[in-house]
């Protein structure tokens, strides 16, 4: 499970991602997001694909932004090839420890998403749970997709899970307090143009309290169509969750889009 480089560097100060994907607190607050929720996620983007009908053992798995894994495990314990790229160094640690503990081989790279190199070329590339328009820039967007598209073999599919912005605009929740653990957490969500910002204030049974910051672009059917078009591909299908029902504009809490490459 040795860690694979990216082509080239880039440096910057940190983003938001990075500092908060890197911080301990950020699976405990995000817990409930379990492994019956990403074997669902699997089984739709198997089912729908139709790559459920393929030897497992004979297909590749790119997951982009893995996190500790969750669906990158799912998808080794069923005997596909996996590699997971993920920024945080933290999270893949989590995800190397998973897969030893469930003793499934799970390839791992430390990667901006935006420089990955296509060494390897895959059958199958997933970027899921809103893992997409954390950028400044949506050029930065438009260049991931590009890169999948360069990652994958011919007829190879893309599976881009994203919030559902109309959806959103009707349910947002601006201000909610909850308990994760031990700990107490305040979150305060706001629209900022064409993004959704979220604050995010920690307080540890011990009363210290940080605060993190998640800011995403949220993209219209039509606008996340044209991006994937414009590099190539070809939109098969759009499912509303993680169980596979139909997407409805307005009533859909995502956009899981299905592209395959021409």
């Amino acid at each position: 499970m040795a860690d694979s480089p990216c082509s080239s560097e880039k440096k910057s100060s940190p983003n938001w991602f990075e500092k908060w994907f890197n911080h301990p607190f950020y699976l405990e607050l995000y817990s409930h997001r379990d492994n019956d929720e990403a074997a669902h996620c699997i089984h739709t983007i198997l089912s729908r694909s139709g790559l459920d009908l393929k030897k497992p053992e004979s297909l590749s798995v790119l997951d982009i932004a893995c996190g500790a894994g969750r669906h990158a495990l799912e998808l080794a314990s069923l005997g596909y090839s996996v590699t997971g790229n993920d920024l945080a160094p933290y999270l893949l640690d989590e995800a190397r420890k998973a897969a030893l503990k469930r003793n499934v081989v799970l390839k791992l790279s430390c990667c901006d998403m935006r420089l990955m190199a296509n060494n390897d070329l895959y059958d199958l590339v997933v970027q899921l749970f809103t893992s997409f328009g954390y950028f400044d820039l949506k050029e930065d967007d438009q260049l991931v997709i590009k890169n999948a598209y360069g990652l994958l073999k011919s007829d190879g599919w893309y599976v881009l899970d994203l919030l559902n912005p109309l959806h959103l605009a009707t349910n947002l929740v601006p201000y909610s307090r909850r308990s994760a653990g031990e700990l107490s957490v305040i979150e305060e969500r706001s629209f900022n143009g064409d993004r959704i910002t979220k604050s995010i204030s920690i307080t540890s049974p011990f009363g210290e309290t940080v605060t993190f910051n998640e800011s995403v672009r949220l993209y219209s059917e039509e606008e996340i169509r044209a991006m994937l078009q414009n590099e190539g591909f070809s939109v098969e299908s759009i499912v509303g969750n993680y169980h596979g029902e139909p997407f409805t504009s307005n009533d859909s809490p995502r956009m899981m889009i299905f592209s395959r490459k021409g």
